[in-house]
């Protein structure tokens, strides 16, 4: 067994193992990844051949979390792994955008790479090691691959750049990036920020950088040692170099042209398709003497020659000329058109149209039953704010069936939902959903989302800190070529023929949220701090187009939105809000309508209440606060008699608390039984509590109080108490029981004195 281990050192002095050799040696590359006590392991295996017709590259990167890695069984009925959740999809896409360019262009053999967590401590996060441990599979293999990456998460915390922190370090961090690079060029970013400048972000990024370059020379130096660093032998590609040279001399001109002509999307592809026909049908008319399976051969090739002849033109046509596919400039924004309340059901609703994107966002103002549980491996948590974008094939003209939501949807709607959800008050009681409907799309659909998702929340009344708004920057820059240009609110087919695709959200103090991928190399930070000031500008133009549509959010929920309210009350009242079993809070429910929850937070107790209406609303806080009120001497309630016993009624001035209305307190007139007064069980009477017993907080209440004195009455004047020595040690005769259960000192049934023995 040939085990090979080799060690890198973060920073701040931890140290990161990559092993190789022990374990999966029948997968083409495998190692284990080790920090601290989180261990990954990472494998990737290849076809030797690639499948008949393929012209881009099958890659499927899939990342798994093994609920034994932490000790902990799997939710659900089959007590077993399940698909991939949310987390394990978004980390795949971490790792696939950063491998995906670094294969050879011309090598299209199906690559399957998988990363396992195994062991997971929940002190180091396994989502910022997954990247690093898929490549060192790829050095460990023969796979054809032209540059090693790492990735890495690097936040600020406290005004300091950490590179890969700790769970518990991420509570004080300000800004959350995960980035992928190569030791010379960075390859992917994605990330949240809390209004951070764009220096700030460019701050990161450098230091990410610089942690990720031994990293990568690590790599190096295993795949040398095993020897794999010459890469196995392909020919996935049979080219015509005469073909391709026909394409390109005659066909490169008629596609620039088009390219000046700034049409619109499907007209512009339906003219580049008719040049492409127009040749193949010359081309099998000159070939006649070609087999039908040699002709539609030659079409693949010429198809493939076609779009590298279509990317050249629109490159060279941007790059001499300052003109993209739609006429605009490089730092133009499309025509943009909002609309608000266009459905009048939901909640909250909006339309932004920017170009030939278009998104229907619709907002859900729900209860805390409405949040959403994560129960992940390495975290158990509830969602208050949801984003769900969804992209239908008729928003691009596609004949297809729309199937369940792609990984695509997932990423596309996670970028949003960071972009947004610091702008959601922490206190805010409404669990809030946002869902976009993608209509039209040419370019920079997820950016449509935060832009209608910011529209359509201040359209339900959501009390936003500050709207968002968001932009995909484009960047076209030739390899060995000064020159580049640098796109504002690129098109979809410049996201396709470009060379960067790089979004950013934010309010206008600061970034929120980040993602870009690079497809060229030799970015530089100039070019790249460039980017960030002309998506700055962009991102400015945008929001005040939104705020002219609807410039705060609204000051009044609709009709149709559930009510809430919030309020606290003492830890030590929880138990007696909910009651046994829960028998206190479901009564409550039903009788006022209202749903009621309670949660433990920070020692107290936080109460919301949610109803169709108000009535239903205040009943439910009265029943509650009833229960946590605190009785106070001097104050008037309205009380339920319990009890009636010979020396008076116990009465119930709020639930829970009985107090003595003795029989001397009912009237100023002598009685000489509590019947006589006409009181009797579950009559409802006003009483004032008199005092509060020091010693056994007993309650003494009085009716005669709130009656106004007889004229000429005279207080009877008390006999003195005659002295009894020393008092005898009760028994069990000197205490009664009341039929709620309650033991009470034995009254003495003295009108004259009302005295309480």
């Amino acid at each position: 067994m040939n085990v090979i281990t080799k060690t890198v050192q973060l920073p701040d002095g931890r140290t990161i193992t990559i092993e190789t050799g022990k374990v999966a040696k029948q997968a083409d590359g495998a190692a284990v990844l080790r920090m601290g006590n989180t261990v990954l392991l990472a494998t990737v295996c290849a076809a030797k051949d690639a499948v008949p017709g393929t012209d881009f590259m099958p890659l499927q990167v899939d990342y798994r979390e093994q609920y034994s890695s932490a000790g902990r069984f799997p939710g659900g009925f089959t007590k077993r792994e399940g698909k991939a959740s949310d987390n394990e999809i978004l980390t795949s896409r971490l790792v696939d955008r950063a491998l995906r360019p670094l294969f050879p262009s011309n090598y299209h053999a199906e690559v399957y790479v998988q990363v396992m967590l195994l062991s997971a401590d929940g002190v180091d996060q396994p989502d910022a090691l997954a990247g690093f441990a898929a490549s060192a599979a790829m050095a460990c293999s023969d796979i054809p691959f032209e540059h090693y990456i790492s990735e890495v998460r690097v936040a600020r915390i406290k005004g300091e750049y950490v590179i890969n922190p700790t769970s518990q370090q991420m509570a004080d961090a300000d800004m959350d990036l995960m980035v992928a690079a190569t030791k010379d060029n960075i390859m992917m970013v994605e990330g949240e920020m809390k209004e951070v400048s764009e220096q700030d972000l460019i701050g990161a990024l450098k230091v990410a950088a610089e942690a990720i370059k031994p990293m990568c020379k690590l790599q190096e130096e295993l795949a040398k040692e095993l020897g794999k660093d010459v890469k196995r032998e392909y020919d996935h590609e049979i080219n015509d170099e005469d073909l391709r040279e026909q394409i390109k001399k005659e066909l490169y001109q008629p596609v620039y042209d088009i390219n000046k002509q700034a049409l619109e999307k499907q007209a512009r592809h339906d003219a580049f398709d008719k040049i492409l026909a127009d040749f193949l049908e010359k081309y099998d008319a000159a070939h006649s003497d070609l087999s039908e399976e040699d002709l539609e051969e030659k079409h693949a090739e010429a198809n493939r020659y076609y779009e590298d002849v279509m990317r050249d033109a629109m490159r060279r046509c941007i790059l001499d000329e300052g003109q993209r596919l739609d006429g605009r400039k490089t730092t133009d924004i499309r025509p943009i058109w909002c609309e608000v309340s266009p459905l009048p059901m939901p909640h909250g609703s909006a339309l932004f149209q920017r170009g030939e994107t278009l998104s229907l966002s619709t907002c859900t103002l729900g209860t805390k039953l409405d949040e959403k549980l994560v129960d992940d491996v390495l975290e158990k948590s509830y969602q208050r704010f949801l984003l769900h974008y969804n992209f239908p094939p008729f928003s691009t003209g596609e004949a297809k069936a729309q199937r369940g939501v792609g990984r695509r949807e997932i990423g596309h709607g996670h970028l949003a939902w960071r972009g947004l959800k610091g702008q959601i008050p922490e206190d805010y009681p409404y669990t809030v959903r946002l869902v976009s409907q993608i209509l039209e799309s040419n370019g920079s659909s997820s950016m449509a989302t935060v832009c209608a998702g910011t529209l359509a929340l201040m359209d339900a009344g959501v009390p936003m800190k500050k709207p968002v708004s968001g932009i995909a920057m484009g960047l076209i820059k030739n390899p060995g070529e000064d020159k580049y240009a640098i796109l504002s609110d690129i098109l979809g087919d410049e996201d396709h023929l470009g060379d960067m695709d790089f979004k950013t959200t934010g309010t206008r103090d600061g970034l929120t949220a980040t993602q870009m991928d690079i497809k060229c190399d030799g970015l530089s930070f100039e070019i790249l701090e460039q980017a960030l000031m002309q998506a700055k500008a962009g991102r400015e133009h945008i929001l005040n187009c939104m705020l002219e549509t609807i410039s705060e959010p609204r000051a009044e929920l609709k009709p149709q939105v559930p009510r809430i309210e919030a309020f606290d009350i003492p830890k030590e009242f929880i138990g007696a809000v909910i009651g046994p079993g829960g028998k206190i809070i479901q009564q409550m429910q039903e009788e006022t309508g209202a749903t009621i929850t309670i949660d433990e937070t920070e020692g107290k107790g936080h109460v919301t209440v949610s109803a169709p209406n108000r009535d239903s609303i205040e009943a439910a806080m009265n029943k509650i606060k009833a229960i946590v009120a605190v009785p106070e001497v001097g104050e008037v309630y309205e009380g339920t008699v319990r009890s009636v016993m010979p020396y008076g009624c116990f009465v119930e001035i709020l639930p829970g608390r009985d107090g003595l209305l003795h029989i001397s307190e009912i009237s100023w007139k002598r009685l000489e039984t509590v019947e006589e007064a006409g009181i009797k069980e579950g009559d409802k009477i006003r009483v004032k509590l008199m005092e509060i017993d020091p010693k056994t907080g007993k309650y003494k209440l009085s009716c005669r109080a709130l009656l106004e004195k007889p004229e000429g009455y005279v207080e009877r004047e008390r006999r003195p108490r005659p002295d009894r020595g020393e008092r005898r040690p009760r028994r069990d005769g000197d205490y009664r029981e009341n039929n709620r259960g309650r033991r009470f000192e034995h009254q003495d049934n003295d009108a004259d004195n009302g005295a309480v023995e």
